[in-house]
């Protein structure tokens, strides 16, 4: 489901089987009950990651700062190192913030309360981490900012836009792009027919600008575009903004597609049970069983890194501190592994997975290097 945040006007916030074997003995014709074969044994456990990946890196952080305060993270810089956001020890600012794995705090920005703020859509490319921020006016007119930090150097963040328009989140890892030096996102375009403005600025900060695409669409992996569609009943469309290619990928009856450029997700009724989720290719290729029943996509992401489906199986058995099992489905390998048990938030951003533990009042912050799953 998108997320509109403020722009100028408006905010909007997936038996005994019968056998009967006849034998002849002289004249006489004798049946024989056979007995079926005996039921399937069942599936062991997945294994854990550390078992197929021992070199995998993962940490634990607390939830709470030094000051007592809440602390949820948005982004990792590593496994161990991250910006977050919490509120001030007063209660009047929301504050982001780079936390040191020695636990040092160091404050990047901070906004009033009483503009109900957001800090939204990260995403990173070498030293750069970029954001927006949403604020709210007394005349509860909305207002869309993009800002810019080095998180690795003293300098403090930057604006480099007020103009973001009427922009449109959909909680993906591709909310804000950055490619070519140039930060990406996209906005509902005005007017009554649907249309969406695909914009960008300098990373530096500059002019903004503006390409309007018929449709409702939102980004992808750059520079693709998928049909905002994505996730609900009928047909996905994946379009690239460079070369104009468009490619529609069809949906079996009542199936629910989620689509990037390398892989797509279905999930597929079963009669009136649960139902499967498979992966596949955009051009059909390739489409074989993930999960089913009680196991779901935990991101609205499709195969993050294009290799690892994150899920949850809800209410396992056995598992731990109540909670769903996380999981990683390793489509290189067609594996399943266990992650975690006891969990609660998952985001993924960049190459970290992250979740949280503990229930409502989150206990304590996990981390996942995926690209030391080699």
């Amino acid at each position: 489901m998108a997320v509109r945040l403020p722009g100028p006007a408006r905010r909007y916030r997936p038996g005994l089987a019968g056998l009967a074997v006849a034998i002849t003995a002289g004249t006489a014709l004798v049946t024989l009950p056979q007995a079926g074969p005996p039921p399937a044994e069942p599936a062991p456990p997945p294994a854990g990651v550390e078992q197929e990946w021992p070199r995998a890196v993962r940490r634990d952080l607390p939830a709470r700062l030094a000051d007592g305060t809440a602390y949820s993270p948005v982004w990792f810089l590593d496994p161990a190192t991250s910006i977050g956001t919490a509120p001030s020890p007063d209660g009047r600012h929301l504050r982001l913030l780079r936390r040191s794995a020695d636990g040092v705090v160091r404050q990047l920005r901070r906004l009033p309360e009483s503009g109900s703020p957001q800090y939204a859509g990260f995403t990173g490319s070498g030293t750069v981490v970029a954001w927006a921020e949403t604020t709210t006016g007394p005349d509860g007119r909305g207002r869309t900012e993009l800002w810019t930090v080095e998180p690795g150097s003293d300098r403090p963040a930057r604006r480099v836009s007020t103009d973001g328009g009427d922009v449109l989140f959909f909680n993906s890892r591709h909310d804000l792009v950055i490619d070519s030096g140039r930060l990406h996102w996209v906005a509902a375009a005005p007017g009554t027919a649907p249309a969406t403005e695909v914009r960008s600025v300098p990373l530096a900060g500059g002019r903004v600008a503006v390409r309007t695409e018929p449709g409702a669409w939102t980004l992808s992996a750059w520079p693709w575009l998928v049909s905002a569609a994505t996730g609900g009943t009928g047909p996905v469309r994946l379009r690239h903004l460079v070369d104009g290619t468009e490619h529609t990928v069809p949906a079996g009856p009542e199936e629910l597609l989620s689509c990037g450029p390398v892989w797509c997700r279905a999930l597929v009724p079963v009669g009136a049970g649960a139902g499967r989720l498979d992966l596949f290719r955009p051009d059909g290729r390739d489409r074989h069983r993930v999960a089913g029943g009680d196991t779901h996509a935990a991101l609205v992401d499709v195969a993050v890194r294009d290799r690892f489906e994150v899920l949850l199986r809800t209410d396992p058995a056995g598992a731990p501190g109540g909670g769903s099992q996380l999981r990683l489905y390793d489509v290189t390998r067609r594996r399943t592994l266990v992650v975690a048990d006891g969990v609660d938030l998952v985001l993924c951003r960049g190459d970290v997975l992250w979740w949280s533990g503990g229930g409502r009042e989150a206990t304590g912050w996990h981390t996942l290097d995926l690209r030391t799953l080699t």
